[in-house]
C-alpha cells in the first residue's frame, strides 16, 4: 500500500514546483515509510510513497514505461489479486515484464485495453496514469472504496492525493468549510456523504468511479455497479459458492513478500478468515500463522453486556487460536494512551472520526507493525451477509432514516441556534437518504419487504461500510501496515447481492448463510456465537477523561468551537449526566464516553487545520 499525490496544469514550473510536489507526497509519509519518487513533465507532477509488499526492486514509483513514442506514468496504491491472470494475458499479447509487482501488470493494463482495464481487475486501488502523447491524467477507484482517492479543481489546475492532507499542502487548496461540510460534520459525521470531502470544492472519487483530466476538461464515468437480478441457485449451490469466493479472496489475498497475520476476535468473520489462512499455511509449510487480538486494561471487570455488544472477546479468541495452532499475540490499550491518541486518529482521518473507537485500531494497528506488514481484516462481512441488528429489527426497517445514527434530533440541540438554522442538520440528513435510495437498483416486481432489505444492503454498503473503510485504511496506513479485506471481493458482493433474505438470514440467525458456508471449517460453537462488535473500552475513567477534555474546551473562551455549539446545552450533558447519550448515537459503540470524545475531536480539528468557516 502506498500514498500517491500530485497535480496537472498548464504550466509546471521547477525548482518551485518540486519542492510543493514534495511537500504534498510528504503528508503521505507514513502511508509509504519504504521509499518515496517523483516525476515532472511540462503539464504534470506526480508524487509517491511506497510501502513494499510484492517486488520491492521492480515496483518502484512513479513507474515509467514507453509504447512506441508513447510515454506512460503511473503513481498508484493498492494491491491487485489478479497479477497472474493479467500478466498472462498481456505476455500472450507480446508484452514484456522486467519484474513481477502488480504495478507493472497494472499499467501494462492500460497501455493494452485503455480505461476499460479498470473492469478487468480484482483487487484494491488507486491509481492515476499520464500519458504523455496524449496529455492525459487517467485515475480510478476499486469497486467497494477500499483505497481512498481524493480531487479539486482549482481554475486550471487538477490537484490530487490518497488523503485530504495531501491536497491541503497546495496553496490552491486552502482549509474552508462551507455549510454543507459543517453538515457533514455535525449531522452526518463520523459518516460522510459519498463523494464528499468536507472542505470546501473538495471531493473523493466515488468507488467504481474513473475519471479523465484532459484538455482542462474532466469527466467521471462510472464502470461498476449492482445490478438486481432473481437468485436462481438453490441453497446447497448458494453455500458452496458463497464458500468458494470466500476462499478464493483469502487464498489471493496472502500473497505478499512481507509477513502475513489476521486480525482474530473469536467471531465469525475474523475466525473464518484465521482458519483459511492458516489452512494455507499449513499445506505451504509456512509456519504456524500469526494471529493479533485487541482488548483493554481492565475490561474483565467494567464490561457491561448489551444488545450491541452481548459478550466478550478473550474467551473466544483463545479457542480460536487453540483450534488453529495459531501463534497468537495479545494486545492490551490502557486508558491514557487511548485518550492520547484521539487526536493522532484525527490527524490520520483528516476529520473527526469515530473517537476511541478509531484511536484503539491505530493503536492495535501499531502493535501489529512491529511483527508484520500485511493483516487480514473481517470488515464488510456483516454489510454484505446482514449482520447488524438493524438488519433484523421490524423498527430499524421502517424508521425511514440512517439506522446507525437516529439521534439527529439529539445531535441538534447540542448546536447553536444559528448553525442549526443554516444546515438544518435533520433536514440535511433527509435529503442524503433520499439520494441514497434513489439510486438502489430495483428487482422489477420484487415483494415489497424483501427491495426494502435490498435498500438497507445498500444503505449499508455506501455509507456505513464506507465509515468502516476509511477509518480501517487511515489507522493501519498511519502505522505503515497494510490491512486487506477478503469480504470486499467484487465477486463475492455481487453474488451475495442478490441471495434473497431467507438465505442470508438461515434459520433466523444474522449471517446464516456465511454460517451454513462455515460448517466444518470452524468449531459449532464458535459458528453459533451471536455477533459482537469490535470491543470498546468499558472503564469508568475513559468517560472522566473525555469528559475533562470536553470540560476543558469549554471553559477556554478561545476554543474554535464554541461558535458553533450550544454551549449551554454541552455542558450539561457533560457535568450532569453519567453517559450523555445511553443509546449509541452512531452505529453500534458510540455512546456518551464516544460523543465527548468526537466534539473533543472536532475542536482539535478546527484548531490543527486552521479551517475558516465560509
Amino acid at each position: 500500500m502506498c500514498g500517491i499525490a500530485g497535480w496537472v496544469d498548464r504550466e509546471i514550473q521547477l525548482p518551485r514546483d518540486r519542492v510543493l510536489l514534495e511537500a504534498m507526497t510528504a503528508t503521505l509519509s507514513n502511508r509509504g515509510p519504504d521509499a518515496e519518487g517523483y516525476w515532472y513533465s511540462s503539464r504534470a507532477a506526480l508524487g509517491h510513497r511506497r510501502l513494499s509488499v510484492v517486488d520491492p526492486a521492480g515496483g518502484a514509483q512513479p513507474m515509467v514505461r514507453t509504447q512506441g513514442d508513447k510515454t506512460y506514468v503511473i503513481v498508484y496504491n493498492g494491491e491487485l489479486y489478479n497479477t497472474p491472470e493479467l500478466r498472462r494475458q498481456l505476455e500472450y499479447r507480446g508484452y514484456i515484464f522486467r519484474g513481477h509487482s502488480d504495478t507493472e501488470v497494472l499499467l501494462t493494463s492500460y497501455i493494452e485495453w485503455g480505461p476499460a482495464c479498470v473492469e478487468k481487475f480484482n483487487g484494491i486501488f488507486a491509481f492515476g496514469i499520464w500519458s504523455e502523447a496524449e496529455q492525459s491524467l487517467f485515475m480510478a477507484r476499486d469497486r467497494m472504496g477500499v483505497k481512498p482517492l481524493f480531487y479539486a479543481r482549482r481554475g486550471n489546475a487538477f490537484i490530487f492525493g490518497s488523503e485530504l492532507k495531501a491536497l491541503l499542502a497546495h496553496p490552491l487548496v486552502k482549509p474552508e468549510v462551507a455549510a454543507d461540510g459543517l453538515a457533514e460534520i455535525f449531522a452526518l459525521g463520523p459518516a460522510r456523504t459519498p463523494g464528499h470531502g468536507v472542505f470546501k470544492d473538495v471531493y473523493e472519487l466515488r468507488p467504481g468511479y474513473s475519471l479523465m483530466f484532459k484538455d482542462d476538461t474532466l469527466s467521471i464515468r462510472r464502470y461498476w455497479s449492482l445490478v438486481s437480478r432473481p437468485h436462481e441457485d438453490d441453497l446447497y449451490t448458494t453455500v458452496n459458492k458463497v464458500r468458494e469466493l470466500l476462499e478464493d479472496s483469502i487464498s489471493r489475498q496472502l500473497v505478499a513478500d512481507v509477513p502475513v497475520c489476521t486480525f482474530l476476535s473469536g467471531g465469525l468473520d475474523s475466525s473464518s478468515l484465521s482458519a483459511f489462512a492458516a489452512d494455507a499455511y499449513k499445506k505451504q509449510g509456512l509456519g504456524p500463522l500469526h494471529t493479533y487480538s485487541v482488548d483493554y486494561v481492565d475490561n474483565d471487570r467494567y464490561f457491561k453486556a448489551s444488545a450491541f455488544q452481548p459478550n466478550a472477546d478473550a474467551p473466544w479468541v483463545k479457542r480460536m487460536s487453540d483450534f488453529l495452532g495459531s501463534q497468537h499475540h495479545y494486545v492490551f490499550l490502557d486508558t491514557p494512551k487511548l485518550v492520547e491518541s484521539l487526536k493522532i486518529a484525527m490527524l490520520a482521518r483528516d476529520l473527526p472520526g469515530m473517537a476511541d473507537v478509531d484511536a484503539s485500531l491505530y493503536l492495535f494497528c501499531r502493535e501489529i507493525k512491529k511483527g508484520a506488514t500485511v493483516a487480514l481484516s473481517g470488515e464488510c462481512a456483516d454489510e454484505v451477509f446482514g449482520g447488524y441488528p438493524w438488519f433484523h429489527r421490524e423498527e430499524d426497517l421502517n424508521a425511514n432514516t440512517f439506522p446507525w445514527s437516529q439521534s439527529i434530533r439529539e445531535r441538534t440541540l447540542l448546536l447553536s441556534p444559528e448553525l442549526a438554522h443554516t444546515i438544518k442538520p435533520e433536514d440535511y440528513a433527509a435529503a442524503r437518504y433520499r439520494e441514497t435510495l434513489a439510486e438502489v437498483p430495483k428487482l422489477p416486481g420484487e415483494d415489497p419487504l424483501e427491495a426494502r432489505r435490498r435498500e438497507m444492503f445498500y444503505l449499508n454498503m455506501v455509507w456505513f461500510m464506507q465509515t468502516l473503510l476509511d477509518r480501517k485504511d487511515r489507522m493501519s496506513m498511519a502505522t505503515g501496515l497494510e490491512v486487506r479485506v477478503p469480504f470486499c471481493d467484487h465477486r463475492l458482493v455481487e453474488y451475495v447481492w442478490n441471495v434473497p433474505w431467507f438465505m442470508k438470514n438461515f434459520n433466523g440467525r444474522e449471517k446464516g448463510l456465511l454460517r451454513l458456508a462455515l460448517a466444518g471449517v470452524l468449531p459449532e460453537d464458535v459458528l453459533e456465537r451471536r455477533k459482537s462488535p469490535y470491543p470498546k473500552t468499558h472503564n469508568p475513567a475513559y468517560l472522566s477523561a473525555v469528559r475533562n477534555l470536553l470540560l476543558n474546551i469549554l471553559n477556554e473562551p478561545s476554543s474554535p468551537m464554541l461558535q458553533l455549539i450550544n454551549v449551554d446545552a454541552v455542558r450539561s450533558m457533560a457535568q450532569f449526566t453519567d453517559d450523555g447519550f445511553s443509546r449509541p448515537w452512531f452505529g453500534q459503540l458510540m455512546t456518551g464516553p464516544q460523543l465527548f470524545a468526537y466534539l473533543y475531536q472536532v475542536n482539535a480539528w478546527l484548531k490543527a487545520y486552521n479551517v475558516v468557516i465560509k
